[in-house]
């Protein structure tokens, strides 16, 4: 293979002689910038790495602080709220080692809300288009083109003519301006004009009259062969869409419960795109909870039924924050009634709750004032679709709330139980005594104190007994014991009452506490109240920021704030 033929001719030795100094000058000149690069570089790297390690710090710092202001708030939010600055904090530390190290992926460096976030749209817009084919193959009463253009852009579900649409479809209407288009002004003739009133509204404008089908359609349709005898079979086939879709049979059912699915996601997918115009009280509180009632309740007579309750539920999935879910399951059944069931069964399906809940006693009330004589199962159904947990609390909380007389409601709940399949004893409370109101598991607390036993097995010991039987009586008992232990033992038992060793607030805790502060500073314990005041004053002088003392006083100002200043006063302490 021949070479190609290069034209430039060779330099001769005398001109690579006299450009070889510019040469050797050029590359020396190379060489010293790409030193000062290499030398500007670490420097630059060093300025990024110390301002990494500023960022953690400050970042770290700040997380302490906020976790200070956040521990003022009532203590059933403060878990879930330094759990996720801790979280937050973590994420942050992971994202400086991430750009320290050289990486650089979008992907880890986004905040994992937000990859939520992303994932969740897409979900939402994916979802889209199965629920709209679903109300063609339904034969819904609304135009196929306009199902069609939701699954191509959302927003459109937001078009003046769609909410006219989707008004008409809820009401059982048409809009006048499809008739028409679709048949023409002589048709008009067969449709009834449901929006111009002569006294409310005598000139409504012609975009917002609504019309439905004349009662007499199909006399009108005989009397008439020669309007619209082109289109007779179209009309004819629109008026049996329309009072189907108003019918009670299944069919009708299906088509209102694919739009309330496909309702909701578009809303929730709108809020998503939109958050920083949408508020979500509006979207949460107002406009989703509508929807999945509606979804849900069939009539006020027909039972739960477990797959709706699915379908809501997944609905539901598909927001992202908690408190949302929770909004849009608490703005529904305020009425009463079969509403406020689902609503209750929903609540307890998400979350598992004890007998001595506000909830559950809600719960128990609800189900009790449906009926005047309550039967079996008026309980039994709604329980069936709870887990074991929560019938247990529910049975529990009718045995102790007192709605009832006991010789009425242990077989109320013992036939409950044989219905959902509970062994009656799970349903029963249990003295650790062994008897109702024995004084055996009592003088095994005094013992414990006696023995000087750590604080957190005499604080463990008590919750128990009053998780078994939680009444004045016992609270008063466990206060009297207390009280005759030595004062530091009942400031440190005070303190650690309200927390369980799942870390989460013993319910009862407040109501037990409030009890503590209130026979604190009564006149007659005063001697009782001297002893603890003279431990926590001598307590303050020797380390003034002492845990005992400072949740000691948190405590008791959460309880009863003025008790609280009153022992502040005294102790001596700042600011009391």
């Amino acid at each position: 293979m021949s070479q190609p033929e290069n034209n430039a001719p060779p330099a001769s030795v005398d001109e690579i002689q006299k450009s070889w100094g510019d040469l050797t000058l050029r590359v020396a000149q190379l060489e010293t910038g790409n030193t000062a690069l290499e030398h500007e570089n670490k420097a630059l790297r060093q300025l990024l790495e110390r301002a990494i390690e500023h960022r953690k710090k400050s970042h770290g710092e700040l997380v302490n602080l906020i976790t200070t202001l956040v521990s003022k708030l009532p203590i059933n939010d403060v878990g879930v709220i330094v759990a996720r600055l801790v979280e937050h904090n973590a994420h942050v530390g992971d994202v400086s080692a991430a750009l320290v190290n050289g990486k650089n992926e979008d992907n880890f460096l986004q905040p994992a809300i937000l990859k939520a976030l992303d994932k969740t749209k897409r979900d939402l817009q994916t979802a889209i288009k199965p629920l709209v084919d679903e109300l063609l193959r339904l034969n819904t009463p609304l135009e196929a083109e306009l199902l069609q253009s939701f699954a191509e852009k959302s927003d459109n579900f937001f078009t003046p003519h769609a909410i006219r649409a989707v008004r008409g479809l809820v009401k059982g209407q048409l809009p006048r301006e499809r008739i028409l288009k679709e048949f023409g002004e002589e048709a008009l003739i067969f449709f009834k004009d449901l929006t111009t009133d002569p006294k409310f509204n005598p000139r409504p404008k012609a975009e917002e009259i609504m019309l439905g089908f004349a009662p007499d359609f199909d006399t009108l349709l005989q009397q008439n062969p020669g309007i619209a005898a082109a289109k007779r079979d179209d009309l004819i086939a629109l008026h049996q869409r329309a009072r189907q879709s108003r019918g009670t049979g299944e069919s009708a059912r299906a088509q209102k419960n694919a739009f309330l699915k496909l309702s909701f996601i578009i809303e929730l997918l709108h809020y998503y795109e939109n958050q920083s115009t949408e508020s979500p009280d509006v979207i949460f509180a107002q406009r989703l909870p509508p929807l999945i009632e509606q979804l849900v309740v069939t009539s006020e007579v027909d039972p739960p039924d477990e797959n709706l309750i699915k379908q809501a539920e997944a609905l539901l999935a598909c927001i992202i924050s908690h408190d949302y879910r929770s909004a849009v399951v608490n703005n529904f059944g305020k009425s009463g009634g079969a509403s406020k069931t689902m609503r209750l069964i929903l609540t307890f399906r998400a979350t598992t709750f004890t007998e001595h809940d506000p909830v559950t006693l809600e719960f128990v009330k609800h189900l009790l004032g449906l009926e005047k004589v309550p039967r079996t199962p008026t309980f039994s159904i709604p329980l069936r679709l709870l887990n074991a947990d929560c019938q247990k609390a529910i049975l529990r909380c009718l045995l102790n709330s007192g709605k009832m007389r006991r010789e009425d409601g242990e077989p109320l709940a013992k036939a409950i139980a044989q219905e959902v399949g509970l062994p009656e004893q799970d349903i029963t409370p249990k003295n650790e005594s062994g008897g109702a109101g024995g004084g055996g598991g009592w003088d095994h607390i005094k013992l414990l104190i006696a023995s000087r036993a750590a604080p957190n097995d005499i604080t463990v010991a008590i919750r128990n007994r009053l998780h078994a039987k939680y009444d004045s009586e016992e609270v008063k008992q466990s206060w009297l014991i207390l009280a005759e232990s030595d004062p530091m033992t009942l400031v440190r038992v005070f303190c650690l009452m309200p927390y369980l060793p799942d870390g989460q607030t013993d319910p009862i805790a407040r109501a037990i506490l409030e009890s503590y502060a209130n026979r604190l500073t009564h006149e007659k314990y005063a001697a009782i109240y001297g002893k603890v005041v003279g431990a926590l004053k001598n307590l303050f002088k020797v380390k003034a920021d002492s845990p005992a003392l400072v949740n000691f006083i948190a405590l008791v100002k959460w309880v009863d704030p003025a008790s609280a200043d009153k022992i502040a006063k005294d102790i001596g302490m700042p600011g009391a």
